[in-house]
């Protein structure tokens, strides 16, 4: 039955022979992996801890209890066989990828990254360990941006950050802004000269990239006892640029998190090389959701479920590309299949529910949207959504307390519109006409700043 992949009906077999034959540890690892494979972590894990006890260092036993742990959404715990197992048998790739993804949820990059790293080495062909390195350095440059902002949102090396993922997403105009904005307060940066004649050359303009690689050229040699970051990424050496100790300087982070970004693009670029795969495929689907191009996502969630059948993360992943993707109904289908599973789930009652709302079904919608919030009070967007729902239903007195609360979302004034109509059906004038004009409000400086962005983005010649 196990070989025929018929868990659930192995599991009672292997109950009644571990009551047989008590503390035998053959019987309780069976027994323990039969109830893992059929979904059963809860039962597992005290059966393959039972095994631990008899035989500490069973391999098995250490990578089951380990994988069921990380389904039971417990990294923390699953460390400890896990680090026990790599230890016991250090090329074992299983034991390695499974330490690895528990170090990357406790957000251990940096050492998850080591794990993938060693994974790549042992096996170059396994697209996991190509696709766990680089999400791991994403993750590393990600934090070092997030840590550079929060300390000065109006550094010069934010704005140059900025200005590489602009790049990225093809928005030239942007990324030229953001460039320019970098070099006026720092025009030694070093690359962000050749980066503006990339942008230079795309947008057609080849002469005034010939002057931005001059000036990238003209710039003085990196004096490494000062710069140490700088210099290591200049000298090729990303690995130690992005996971270099020390005090964290906004110029070492700007390092930092330029070093983790071309060595993601390197193991992205491994990965890319490999026969199709589920990590393939998740990857290019990411980037079309990066990119905005989320019928291209759809595509790849759906090449990816023809490689594994029923994976609930990947069928998630699908929900949500197709609701970004505006298409309801299909989000709306896979949501409330995947909820018959995981009913408690926000992100996949939150989808449900607005998908039914966007599809004018508001009172069909009202029942994931407070299901979505019964399991995360936090999350507001659930919150404009029922307010929205509860609105048009004509339930105005409800719905004005889930709008007050989600205000601040409101980049496109259309929550404060919505509220501005709920307060005059519910006879409060007063607040009706307040917030009518913070809706006029938001729309005019939107228009301001639709204007300064582009008088600004123009692309024009080197300074």
């Amino acid at each position: 039955m196990m070989a025929a992949g018929r868990f659930e009906e192995a599991i009672p077999l292997y109950r009644h022979l571990v009551q047989a034959i008590p503390g035998n540890p053959g019987l309780l690892l069976n027994l323990g992996l039969a109830e893992h494979m059929a979904g059963r972590e809860r039962e597992a894990i005290p059966s393959l801890e039972a095994v631990l006890r008899l035989q500490p260092k069973s391999m098995p036993a250490l990578i089951g209890l380990g994988a069921a742990m990380l389904a039971m959404n417990q990294p923390q715990q699953a460390l400890g066989p896990l680090q026990k197992a790599v230890i016991t048998e250090p090329d074992n790739r299983d034991a390695r990828g499974l330490l690895a993804e528990a170090l990357s949820r406790l957000k251990r990059f940096d050492q998850a990254a080591e794990q993938y790293r060693k994974l790549t080495e042992l096996s170059s062909d396994d697209p996991r360990g190509w696709y766990g390195l680089g999400t791991s350095y994403e993750s590393i440059a990600t934090s070092a941006f997030d840590r550079l902002q929060k300390s000065d949102p109006n550094s010069p090396y934010v704005a140059a950050l900025i200005a590489d993922t602009r790049v990225q997403r093809h928005q030239y105009s942007s990324a030229f802004f953001f460039y320019r904005e970098a070099l006026k307060q720092l025009p030694d940066l070093r690359g962000t000269h050749a980066a503006l004649a990339d942008v230079y050359r795309r947008t057609g303009h080849p002469d005034w990239a010939a002057t931005e690689d001059a000036k990238e050229r003209s710039l003085p040699a990196v004096d490494c006892n000062a710069h140490t970051a700088e210099c290591q990424f200049v000298g090729g050496h990303d690995l130690k640029a992005a996971t270099g100790g020390g005090a964290k300087s906004p110029e070492t982070l700007f390092w930092q998190a330029k070093a983790a970004n071309e060595l993601a693009l390197q193991a992205f670029f491994s990965l890319g090389n490999l026969p199709a795969s589920v990590e393939l495929h998740q990857l290019r689907a990411e980037i079309a959701r990066n990119h905005n191009q989320h019928l291209e996502a759809v595509k790849e969630w759906r090449a990816a479920l023809e490689l594994a059948p029923g994976n609930p993360g990947l069928k998630q992943e699908l929900a949500v590309s197709l609701f970004m993707a505006q298409e309801f109904q299909g989000a709306v289908a896979e949501a409330t299949a995947l909820l018959k599973a995981n009913h408690g789930s926000p992100e996949l009652n939150f989808v449900a529910g607005d998908s039914l709302l966007r599809l004018e079904q508001p009172d069909k919608a009202v029942p994931y949207l407070k299901a979505a919030l019964a399991a995360d009070p936090k999350l507001l967007a659930a919150d404009a959504s029922l307010g929205l729902a509860l609105s048009r239903l004509g339930q105005n007195a409800v719905a004005i307390p889930h709008l007050e609360k989600t205000l601040d979302l409101d980049d496109d004034g259309d929550l404060h519109y919505q509220l501005a109509r709920a307060y005059q059906a519910a006879g409060d004038g007063e607040k009706a006409r307040v917030t009518m004009a913070r809706y006029q409000e938001i729309l005019k400086k939107n228009q301001e700043q639709k204007e300064t962005i582009a008088r600004e983005a123009q692309i024009g010649p080197p300074q």
